[in-house]
């Protein structure tokens, strides 16, 4: 998706420092795809993986911080995302360590 653009920051802190992107259970996934039409950052695509044509996290860093929406459209809970507890103190440190406390 060319025309999708990415934030650059989360509470003043660089996107790219902040470990926020979904994972998939290939276990669970049984390939529906409505994780790819939920998205609208682009962060899945479609690939072939052991024959099957299955969605996969391509652009990670599009993931926007605290979006779990992907994994609520998942009918068999094969996506998770990190705690956003823990990525909450991630960014507060990440902030205190700039003198930023937005």
């Amino acid at each position: 998706m060319s025309d999708v653009t990415y934030c650059e920051e989360t509470y003043g802190v660089p996107r790219s420092q902040i470990p926020w992107s979904p994972t998939i259970n290939y276990e669970k996934c049984v390939g529906c795809g409505k994780c790819v039409e939920y998205c609208h950052m682009g962060v899945y695509e479609f690939e072939e993986k052991n024959g099957k044509k299955l969605p996969v996290v391509k652009k990670p860093a599009g993931c926007v911080v605290f979006c779990k929406g992907c994994e609520e459209q998942c009918p068999t809970d094969a996506i998770t995302h990190p705690s956003i507890k823990k990525t909450h103190a991630i960014i507060k440190k990440l902030q205190k360590s700039k003198g930023n406390t937005t």
